[in-house]
């Protein structure tokens, strides 16, 4: 019989288990919801017209994007951490107005066309689950989203936004309710297949776009910030640098266990519509996430159909607040006004009134006869150009000594954020160099 400290210490560790479990998903904050974010009904729909017109040919994308990805968003929750400030805090306290305002223009655009497209693709989610009326579901569901965001204190939304990441996993299970060849998606994954077209390039460009976006590198950096100043036992690291190896330990671990599982949620997503859709012939006619989701119930069956629209209004309801806090944070940070989740509408009325416009700019473009779907699958393409500079940038920034005191970044994230910077470069002057030769 086990001595009593024996089975004590044993007993401790075993209840211990359950507590490390916790502990280990309380960790995981910004980065964790910023990589489901990216997941949001448009880039389903990117993903889903890759797999449909492009096969599995394009899968070894998310196994090459994910470094790529989550060393520029550590780089972003750094500059966040060190700072207490957004990037476009940092740009206007350092850089010409120009180059803040070009920016925060670009992304405020960029981010009303997703956010108009996600609540459609929500919209019209619904509608086939539901029937009804597509417009009343997506302004049905843009205005509970923007009364969300506005209403519940930041401590209580994020701990709801950590538990929307879940809807992610309904496409990781649809892709298990389909016939997938296995092999050959291993040898898809690890063998990179290219195809010197504009529409492969373009493609490729829309994923990368896609995966290393511009409102993600404002959305962290922000959220960073914002938790600084919200607890009380932590300050801006160029304060308190005592605190940096712990936090830069947290911010690995969060950033690249979000960043893999937005990776992860994205390569399913591919398989998935490559093993059903491209294989039937069905890739010419998918244009958006419902179209996929729709197309999938004959082919897959209503099961595989109905996880696949249901997960599009769970990361639907994620995304949007995502998209309109980044611009709000944007705008407010570059022109000096208070912004912060966990204010008040009265005590920061003009990054209120930011966030609310952006929402409902993008619903009403569904009633406005234009139709941001179309217009989706180019943004996702501008954004992965736009983000040429932008990651210039920051690698710049995250180099400067006046901005980061002594932590500069460590030899990895140099190296990977440089050759993220030149990938994102690389693919954009292919695309328009494809498009040039297709026109002659």
């Amino acid at each position: 019989m086990p001595e009593p400290s024996v089975k004590a210490e044993t007993m401790a560790q075993t209840a211990s288990r359950p507590a490390r479990h916790v502990h280990f998903l309380l960790r995981l904050g910004p980065g964790l919801i910023t990589g489901a974010a990216d997941d949001d009904p448009s880039g389903i729909a990117t993903y889903s017209q890759v797999g449909a017109l492009f096969g599995m040919g394009m899968l070894w994308t998310m196994l090459f994007s994910f470094p790529l990805m989550a060393a520029m968003q550590e780089i972003c929750a750094r500059l966040g951490r060190i700072t207490g400030a957004g990037i476009a805090e940092n740009l206007r306290k350092n850089y010409p107005k120009p180059v803040l305002y070009g920016l925060v223009l670009l992304l405020c655009w960029a981010n009303i066309f997703n956010l108009g497209a996600d609540v459609t693709a929500m919209g019209a989610a619904a509608q086939l689950v539901f029937g009804g009326s597509l417009n009343a579901y997506a302004l049905g569901f843009g205005l509970l989203s923007l009364f969300l965001v506005v209403y519940v204190p930041y401590k209580k939304y994020v701990h709801y936004l950590k538990w929307l990441t879940l809807a992610l996993f309904a496409y990781v299970a649809t892709a298990f309710v389909v016939h997938v060849p296995w092999k050959l998606a291993l040898r898809s994954t690890v063998i990179p297949s290219v195809s010197w077209t504009a529409d492969y390039w373009m493609a490729l460009v829309a994923v990368l776009g896609t995966t290393i976006s511009p409102y993600l590198f404002f959305w962290q950096t922000s959220e960073e910030a914002e938790d600084v100043r919200l607890n009380r036992n932590e300050s801006p690291l160029k304060r308190r640098p005592e605190q940096a190896n712990s936090e830069f330990r947290r911010i690995s671990l969060d950033t690249w266990v979000g960043m893999g599982f937005s990776n992860l949620v994205a390569f399913f997503i591919i398989l998935t519509t490559a093993a059903t859709l491209h294989a039937a012939g069905a890739g010419q006619g998918i244009e958006t996430s419902a179209d996929a989701a729709k197309a999938l119930q004959p082919l897959a069956g209503r099961f595989a159909f109905l996880l696949f629209a249901l997960g599009i209004i769970g990361t639907g309801l994620l995304a949007v607040p995502v998209l309109a806090g980044s611009a709000a944070y944007a705008v407010a940070e570059a022109f000096r006004w208070r912004a912060s989740l966990e204010s008040r509408p009265r005590q920061a009325p003009r990054f209120y009134a930011v966030l609310a416009a952006a929402t409902i700019i993008g619903i009403a473009l569904n009633f406005l006869g234009m139709n941001p779907i179309r217009a989706l699958y180019w943004s996702a393409v501008i954004n992965g150009v736009v983000a040429v500079p932008l990651m210039v940038m920051l690698m710049i920034m995250s180099a400067n000594a006046a901005i980061v005191k002594e932590f500069s970044l460590p030899v990895y994230l140099r190296v990977v954020g440089w050759a993220a910077t030149v990938v994102m470069l690389l693919a954009s002057l292919a695309f328009i160099a494809s498009s040039i030769h297709g026109m002659f």
